[in-house]
């Protein structure tokens, strides 16, 4: 009998787990189901997230296409910007003085004391050209003036304005500007 009495522990351990792997396999069984049944909602919600995204890149791609395709054309663009906007190194001082001057008149003012200082960009095929000129008149002569520079058909672009008692009864305005003209090489 006494082997009967190990054996009888031994089973009732064995049985003991056994029902524990059991139970176990129940609950894992039960998490699944309820995994599963959230499951679908989310795989549906995630599945939208991951379609809008594609659209956003196919929209993205096409977007780079567009570009891809129209840089001959800003390449063109730029050679004719560069062409007719920028003043010829030839000719840029002579240019410059009688655009100036004949918005001086146009406005009724008097413009006077011109110098010119041209500086080289590097590595590009422009130079800088620094302006410096005292304008005298009335103030709306002026302000016709210096919208006319803003207007003009050639680039200026104005640095600096300081206004100072004319010589007459008008007013005197010290311009600082500069442009831009082509360069070879």
């Amino acid at each position: 009998m006494k082997i009967n009495a190990k054996w009888a522990g031994w089973k009732i351990g064995v049985a003991a787990g056994v029902s524990l792997l059991v139970l176990a396999d129940i609950v894992l069984c039960f998490v699944l189901w309820q995994m599963a049944r959230q499951g679908p909602a989310e795989m549906a919600a995630r599945r939208d997230q991951l379609a809008r995204t594609a659209q956003e890149l196919q929209a993205d791609d096409a977007r780079g296409e567009r570009i891809r395709a129209s840089l001959p054309q800003v390449g063109k663009d730029c050679e004719e910007f560069y062409q007719n906007s920028f003043l010829d190194s030839r000719t840029v001082y002579s240019t410059v003085d009688s655009d100036i001057s004949a918005i001086a008149a146009k406005s009724g003012v008097k413009a006077t004391d011109f110098a010119f200082k041209p500086k080289p960009v590097p590595n590009r095929s422009v130079s800088e050209l620094d302006i410096n000129m005292t304008v005298e008149g009335d103030y709306p002569s002026l302000l016709k003036f210096v919208n006319g520079i803003e207007r003009s058909k050639n680039f200026y672009f104005l640095n600096q304005l300081q206004l100072a008692e004319g010589s007459t009864s008008g007013v005197r305005l010290q311009l600082d500007l500069h442009t831009y003209y082509r360069t070879e090489g």
